[in-house]
């Protein structure tokens, strides 16, 4: 029977064996747990039929929970849901293949905790308000003079030159913003991955990697953040497994 791969870990990083922790967890549909062990790594696994491979919240929640109480105990690497090999002796080559690369990631989320930010904002409100606080010197761009036969071709090129203000404005300010973001995640010595204005109401999309101790301070620059803009809206997530810090290409 195929084998559904969870989470790649650190199997002496605890004092508690993988196997012990696992008498007291189910995978997906209820399936037992496996720690396939090589050196100082271990892959936790369980049989996996074509039925439990489909992706449903319920299997994913399933999977992910899995994830997430073994996080509490030991570093991990968090598999895809529907990573999976034919057998544990595919497993074990694979683990015997990547040792190197397996281990160099797990010791770079040692200790760490993964938390994700979204900064939520009215695009239309944030115009205004940013027009707003502009001198009209820097807003005044020199206007041409409009006669009667081409009023309606200037008007149209100054609601352009409008917009792009506008643009250049929310711009500079999610930049000032990521910048100010960055500078304090940078105090805290967390690795960040940042992407800015995603859609129409996410200004800034970004997870980083942070000691499990500050996880307080993080939470209190959110808070500082929330109280220093109040037309945007600030939402931590977290503590997840450090999901998109894997960086492994599995041979």
């Amino acid at each position: 029977m195929d084998k559904m791969i969870y989470c790649l870990l650190l199997a002496k990083s605890n004092h508690t064996k993988p196997e012990t922790t696992l008498n007291s967890l189910k995978g997906v549909m209820e399936a037992d747990l496996l720690a396939v062990e090589y050196h100082n790594i271990s892959a936790i696994i369980s049989d996996v039929t074509e039925k439990q491979l489909i992706a449903n919240k319920q299997r994913a929640m399933e999977f992910a929970l899995v994830i997430d109480k073994l996080a509490q105990k030991y570093t991990l690497l968090p598999m895809r849901f529907g990573s999976m090999m034919d057998s544990a002796d595919s497993v074990m080559e694979m683990l015997e293949r990547n040792e190197v690369e397996i281990e160099d990631n797990l010791k770079k989320v040692k200790n760490k905790w993964e938390f994700g930010l979204k900064v939520i904002y009215d695009r239309e409100k944030l115009k205004e308000e940013l027009a707003a606080k502009q001198d009209n010197d820097k807003l005044t761009l020199a206007k041409p003079e409009i006669s009667s036969n081409n009023s309606v071709y200037s008007t149209y090129i100054l609601n352009k030159l409008k917009e792009h203000r506008a643009e250049e404005q929310i711009l500079s300010f999610v930049d000032s913003i990521l910048a100010e973001i960055r500078s304090h995640l940078q105090e805290l010595k967390a690795v960040d991955k940042c992407k800015k204005m995603t859609n129409d109401t996410t200004l800034i999309d970004a997870v980083f990697l942070l000691d499990k101790k500050k996880k307080k301070e993080v939470v209190n620059l959110v808070k500082d953040l929330q109280q220093k803009y109040l037309q945007l809206n600030f939402l931590l997530t977290g503590p997840w497994p450090p999901y998109n810090f894997v960086e492994i290409n599995i041979k």
